[in-house]
């Protein structure tokens, strides 16, 4: 079994020396291959590479962003390609700081705890097929946005370049601050779902691939329970940036078998896909990655698309 390797050294959780011996460990099953990315983009380009190369198995050793990276480069742009059975398989072994798509998987949030799950199910040829979300010409493997939460990632990539560290903390932080500074702004987005009447009137939108839709630390974040790999996509979306109404629903969203509801929240469970329009231009995240400003975005439900090695659930 050929299998390449891709390690962002700068991942948040990610040392050199679990860095060798994740590497031995992979050794030991596999003809290993260990490339370590070193601009953004990187990963996409080794990914694309691999399968060119004829790879079994490509294994992202990282965060969210990098896990992303490879696959947008294994699967291209299109929505619409058929499943390819030359495209190498998926794993993960988290390095990063929320590690959501690896959880989302069942893998463990420790980098060796992951290794040693992954090792017997690359033995034993174990994989299962999950859909992915698409957007604005780009592939998510758990979340999109638009508004708040990609206003938030903004804030955390400029955090980032400024050397600061990425906690569950910082994130919380910065959702605080820019709920307030989008309180007296009126809302842009008009939401349109198959079967139904444009909704008007919202302030932002969660597209989810799985549940939960993050965690802060060990606590998973719920707004769509319904969501899953095998389903549609889940939305949730907020038609007001009242506090009080707003504090209920974020309540509900931390608890443990959250299930969000209120008069002023849009959600809709297996979706094949949503039209978001916006007044003005508004910043649109993928996977926890802002892309930037945006006026339409349409998400897609890509079914069965790629094929990951993970416990069956």
């Amino acid at each position: 079994m050929r299998a390449l390797l891709i390690v962002n050294p700068n991942a948040t959780t990610t040392t050199p020396a679990g860095r060798d011996r994740l590497a031995h460990a992979l050794s030991s099953r596999t003809r290993l291959t260990v490339a370590h990315t070193t601009h953004r983009g990187h990963a996409a380009d080794l990914a694309r590479s691999a399968h060119a190369d004829g790879m079994d198995v490509v294994i992202a050793h990282g965060g969210d962003g990098t896990v992303n990276e490879i696959v947008n480069g294994l699967l291209g742009p299109s929505p619409d390609r058929g499943t390819d059975p030359s495209l190498p398989r998926l794993a993960v072994v988290p390095g990063g700081s929320a590690n959501v798509f690896a959880r989302s998987l069942g893998i463990a949030a420790d980098p060796m705890e992951a290794t040693e799950q992954l090792l017997p199910l690359l033995a034993e040829h174990v994989s299962r097929r999950i859909g992915l979300g698409h957007c604005d010409g780009r592939w998510f493997v758990f979340n999109a946005g638009l508004g708040l939460d990609a206003q938030v990632c903004e804030a955390i990539d400029l955090s980032r370049l400024a050397g600061k560290k990425v906690t569950s903390a910082r994130y919380v932080r910065h959702a605080i601050t820019q709920f307030f500074a989008s309180r007296r702004i009126e809302p842009a987005l008009t939401l349109e779902l198959p079967g139904q009447e444009p909704v008007t009137g919202v302030y932002y939108a969660f597209v989810s691939n799985s549940s939960p839709w993050t965690f802060l630390d060990t606590r998973p974040v719920h707004t769509n329970p319904g969501t899953s790999f095998g389903s549609g996509l889940g939305v949730f979306a907020m038609a007001t940036m009242r506090v009080l109404p707003s504090l209920r629903v974020v309540r509900q969203l931390l608890a443990r078998n959250g299930d969000p509801s209120s008069p002023h929240l849009l959600r809709a469970d297996d979706v094949t896909r949503v039209r978001a329009r916006s007044t003005r231009p508004i910043g649109l995240q993928v996977d926890g990655d802002y892309l930037g400003l945006r006026t339409d975005v349409e998400f897609v439900s890509v079914p069965s698309i790629l094929e990951v090695v993970a416990p069956a659930q």
